[in-house]
């Protein structure tokens, strides 16, 4: 290696995922960083609930029949889009699973 690479290498610096988020986003707190946390905190209850789903073999058409929706909601809920507590109660009811809400600092509360 030449001696310009080895510099060039050594002024590189390797970000850790939090600290790429905290300086694209902001730290947590912020605004977008909140905005950020809370699409994928939506998105990973979507993908848990398609994963419920395939585990029960049920297709999106299926579920939505037994919670009274179109099979393009289910995608939407399973893409984390507009989730609201009452449906996905309505969905872990479907599908006979037991889905707890744990706060910190308190009890865990029995959803469904």
């Amino acid at each position: 290696m030449n001696a310009n690479l080895n510099d060039e290498m050594e002024k590189m610096k390797v970000y850790t995922h939090e600290e790429a988020l905290d300086l694209t986003l902001g730290g947590k707190g912020t605004p977008e960083r909140d905005a950020y946390d809370a699409k994928v905190e939506d998105y990973l209850v979507g993908l848990a609930i398609r994963r419920a789903r395939e585990s029960k073999n049920l297709t999106q058409e299926q579920l939505g029949e037994r919670i009274g929706v179109k099979r393009a909601r289910i995608c939407s809920i399973e893409k984390g889009v507009n989730l609201r507590l009452s449906t996905l109660r309505r969905i872990f009811n479907a599908l006979d699973m037991e889905v707890k809400l744990d706060i910190e600092n308190m009890q865990s509360i029995v959803l469904c």
